[in-house]
């Protein structure tokens, strides 16, 4: 499948000089098989749009012209990554420290790469792609604003789909977040009351 004159969806990152590497070190073979067998996602498809519905936050990749990568941390609602269509992605950017690195690398270099990270079930997902920001269509910024999130939407950030991969969990090392420890321990320091106070009047009918 062909995107941006790319032969592979992969190409996007799979260059002439990566591919020379992949050759060196004995991966080019494996990774050939997996282009001609299809390649990379091009969609948001079901399962990722899914995937997106649980992720509390991301890192936003970008550069300016002289090609210096900058790397964002964003954070909001589960959720608040959205699909738009099946080839784009958007966001409500909030008001932070003013430092606007990102958009005025997306006014220089509209290359751009999201990468979200599910700890606990030990899952990546890269997504390159291309993106612009929206200032002016107040509708759309409050279309993916979350009213309960108390912060200040300023703009939109609109992220162009051009190819996705999910990467092996190797390495990951599971990490939870406290809304879900207490989804596991609450119950048992509810349980735990239970017996106490039963041992309690357990004790008391002995005396």
């Amino acid at each position: 499948m062909k995107t941006n004159n790319f032969t592979y969806t992969s190409d996007i990152a799979f260059t002439p000089a990566v591919k020379a590497l992949q050759k060196k070190y004995h991966s080019r073979k494996g990774y050939a098989r997996m282009e001609q067998s299809g390649g990379w996602q091009t969609e948001v498809n079901e399962g990722l749009e899914q995937f997106l519905t649980t992720i509390d936050s991301f890192y936003l990749a970008t550069s300016n012209s002289d090609g210096q990568p900058y790397i964002q941390h964003r954070g909001g609602p589960k959720g608040f990554l959205k699909k738009l269509n099946n080839r784009m992605l958007a966001f409500a950017d909030y008001r932070g420290n003013k430092q606007y690195i990102s958009a005025g690398n997306l006014n220089e270099n509209n290359k751009s790469f999201i990468f979200l990270m599910d700890y606990p079930n030990r899952t990546r997902i890269k997504i390159w792609g291309s993106a612009k920001v929206e200032y002016d269509d107040k509708a759309l910024i409050k279309s993916l604003s979350d009213s309960n999130y108390n912060a200040h939407p300023e703009r939109a950030i609109i992220f162009t789909v051009e190819a996705w991969d999910v990467n092996c969990p190797q390495h990951i090392t599971p990490r939870f977040t406290e809304e879900q420890v207490r989804q596991v321990t609450d119950p048992l320091k509810k349980r735990i009351k239970e017996l106490e106070a039963k041992l309690g009047l357990t004790k008391d009918n002995q005396n």
